[in-house]
């Protein structure tokens, strides 16, 4: 592998990383509203559900390209942003942006799972002791839901981490500014005896993910122990 394989490699992991600090936050309070009716449903709530599991079913590079038509520099939104200095477009925050819209589902489904598992009885009990809805929800709902929080987020880095489709519509494969492990898999394999590289790549990919369910596992496990204490 050559130093910008291995300059991939690295991108991949702080793209990752920051895809899924950025939306772990968001895909919590998604899950909490989610959750929030379990009987019944208003047309808002019906809306959000299908708005955050719609990067499940788009293909990848419609996402990526929806993404590069709003926040390209002369998209509506792109074009406002650049003007105070923020590119997404070809640029490695653009694919942390895209790999975390790509995840944002696999986040919040665990998340909402362990919220809807904590007993109702204990947010009312809180209730009549005269705690507040953010109160109950930093201090009961969320230390309750810590294992799926945990899940959520390391099944957000693993997909952020093996994230192509998205991510090359929207910032491309510049080496050693966007050029990220997925896509370098693919550059090796469309080049004639770049075979030996791509199984190489595959390896280190296949090592992460790896290690992402391993740490999936211990996090859950310790996360679940907490919750018993």
């Amino acid at each position: 592998m050559s130093a910008d394989d291995l300059y991939a490699i690295l991108l991949s992991l702080k793209v990752a990383a920051a895809a899924t600090i950025f939306g772990l936050p968001l895909a919590l309070l998604a899950a909490q509203a989610l959750s929030r009716r379990r009987g019944r449903r208003s047309l808002g709530l019906t809306l959000l559900d299908a708005v955050v599991h719609l990067p499940l079913v788009l293909p990848p590079v419609a996402t990526g390209y929806v993404l590069l038509l709003l926040l390209g520099r002369n998209g509506p939104v792109g074009s406002v942003l650049a003007q105070v200095g923020i590119v997404f477009a070809f640029d490695w925050t653009g694919a942390a942006l895209a790999s975390a819209v790509m995840a944002f589902p696999l986040m919040v489904r665990p998340i909402r799972l362990a919220i809807e598992a904590i007993d109702a009885d204990v947010g009312d009990s809180a209730r009549t002791l005269g705690a507040g809805r953010l109160t109950r929800f930093l201090r009961l709902t969320v230390p309750l839901a810590a294992p799926g929080l945990m899940a959520g987020a390391v099944l957000g880095f693993a997909k952020a981490l093996g994230e192509f489709g998205a991510t090359i519509t929207f910032v491309g494969a510049a080496p050693r500014e966007t050029l990220t492990l997925p896509t370098a898999i693919y550059q090796a394999i469309q080049a004639p005896g770049g075979e030996a590289k791509a199984i190489a790549l595959c390896a280190v990919s296949a090592v992460l993910a790896f290690g992402a369910v391993l740490a999936a596992d211990a996090a859950g496990r310790w996360a679940a122990r907490r919750v018993e204490r």
